[in-house]
């Protein structure tokens, strides 16, 4: 019920979905000041949500910062969660989105020695099947790279986070109990929520996060400061729907 109740709400936390409703509230509105109000709040939601420097800031107090890997001792296993990907039923590939830097950089430290097996959590995380069983698919696509297949786990039950760290656990403790160090590997902006559950289990793991949105410097370009990028809304919504899950996970007890 959890899991379907944050899918049907998603929508309405995205500030592309706030614009698209306060412009066509100053489009059809008929009475003052409402109509006026509306205006100014359709145009101070563009603004502000499409300020590459201004959603930077804001992602810059939310994501947990990277590391540089030979600054990163070694591990046992490295955790990788899913949301990296959507199937092509067309084609019968699977096909990756910015998250897939997930298991670029799992890949990039299992062969300098920094991780010894890579463990991939996660089904699918739609409502309906569309074909994606993505833990498989990745496994099989690493096993077809020559990527020997007895250093890649997979847990395929999970559909959310809270579940990634549960059944990982059982896993680990059923099947894999000579792991011992764990390095959880996912995106900056979800590895607040994501750590918090894998603890909540019991599993004390290094973190390693990747496809982040900002660095240890701000080296902003000039563009970033003045031209609206519409992309943001999109971005906004990723960096919220972190922040709101990350609020409903703690009251629910799963972190």
């Amino acid at each position: 019920m959890f899991f379907l109740i944050s899918k049907a709400l998603a929508p309405f936390i995205a500030p592309f979905t706030w614009f698209a409703i306060c412009l066509m509230c100053y489009l059809f509105w008929r009475k003052e000041p409402w109509k006026k109000r509306f205006k100014w709040i359709t145009i101070f939601i563009f603004i502000f949500f499409t300020n590459t420097a201004i959603f930077l800031e804001f992602a810059r107090l939310w994501e947990i910062p990277g590391t540089r890997i030979p600054a990163l001792k070694k591990y046992d296993v490295g955790i990788v969660l899913t949301g990296m990907g959507e199937y092509n039923n067309d084609l019968g590939v699977l096909s990756i989105r910015r998250g897939a830097d997930r298991i670029w950089q799992a890949l990039t430290l299992y062969h300098k020695g920094k991780i010894k097996k890579i463990l991939i959590t996660g089904d699918s995380g739609y409502i309906t099947d569309r074909g994606l069983h993505e833990a498989k698919q990745v496994k099989e696509v690493l096993v077809g790279w020559g990527m020997p297949e007895k250093d890649i786990i997979t847990e395929e039950v999970s559909k959310n986070t809270y579940e990634n760290a549960v059944e990982t656990k059982k896993l680990l403790d059923r099947s894999y109990p000579n792991l011992k160090t764990y390095l959880l590997i996912t995106s900056g902006k979800h590895m607040r929520r994501a750590n918090g559950c894998f603890e909540k289990q019991g599993l004390k793991c290094g973190l390693f996060s990747t496809d982040l949105y900002t660095g240890p410097e701000r080296n902003y370009f000039w563009d970033q400061y003045l031209i609206p990028n519409y992309g943001n809304f999109e971005d906004w919504e990723t960096i919220m729907k972190e922040i709101i899950g990350y609020a409903v996970y703690d009251i629910a007890g799963y972190i």
